[in-house]
């Protein structure tokens, strides 16, 4: 090999000796194992997929699933570690925004916002509705392994909503804060997993995928529900 061919070669590699190519395949590889087992979870549940459906999914062998990512479980997990600090970032973000707002009603549109809108605009940038139906599963049929998930990725950011919403809203008890915070999930995790229903139903008017409509209809419709729903207060007290 002449100096330059050596020279070559080793711009090629890392610090570890390892090609770069090779590391570009092995992630590409990661990528696709992480995007197929997100679809068939979303499509299907946890408990519903095998390791070698998901290598299937990928096009790779058992072997690699298991080498990239240790079992399962650890797949699972793995989306989450993926999705959620984005998501969290993104409404943390939102909340920030929130603060600057002096006028009552525009600072709890935009604390809805901080909640709506990153799982919106998640859906739409990455054309899959794999990663909503998941927590629409974990959701609906909570298991020891999703009560840790939602404890570890989820329940800080709730806090902090649940904070924002109490302080737009001090009129409102915390029981009525956090029935209208689950309010909020449902509807927002219930309209993202959709698989189509939404427009068969509507002829074609209303679509998920339309994120800036979507968006629009869901934030107005769940603003005003948190502004004028109250529990009447013959109902409070009925046994």
């Amino acid at each position: 090999m002449t100096s330059m061919a050596r020279r070559k070669a080793a711009r090629s590699q890392t610090g570890s000796g390892v090609p770069e190519a090779t590391l570009r395949g092995a992630e590409a590889t990661r990528a696709k194992i992480l995007e197929s087992a997100e679809k068939l979870f979303g499509d299907h549940g946890y408990d519903g997929v095998s390791v070698r459906q998901i290598a299937i999914e990928a096009g790779v062998p058992v072997a690699l699933v298991n080498y990239h990512y240790g079992s399962k479980e650890g797949l699972f997990r793995a989306i989450f570690v993926l999705r959620a600090p984005l998501i969290y970032d993104q409404r943390v973000a939102g909340l920030k925004l929130a603060e600057l707002e002096t006028d009552p009603d525009r600072k709890l549109e935009a604390v809805v916002k901080a909640l709506i809108v990153p799982m919106v605009h998640l859906r739409n940038t990455q054309k899959s509705a794999g990663y909503a139906r998941i927590l629409a599963h974990e959701i609906s049929s909570p298991s020891v392994r999703s009560r840790e998930i939602m404890r570890e990725f989820f329940d800080p950011v709730a806090h902090i909503l649940l904070d924002a919403l109490a302080e737009v809203l001090p009129d409102r008890s915390m029981e009525e804060i956090h029935w209208g915070y689950h309010v909020m999930l449902g509807a927002m995790v219930y309209t993202m997993a959709d698989n189509g229903r939404m427009e068969r139903l509507s002829g074609g008017l209303c679509s998920p995928d339309d994120e800036t409509t979507a968006a629009k209809h869901i934030v107005a419709l769940l603003t005003a529900a948190l502004r004028h729903g109250r529990v009447p207060a013959a109902l409070e007290t009925t046994p």
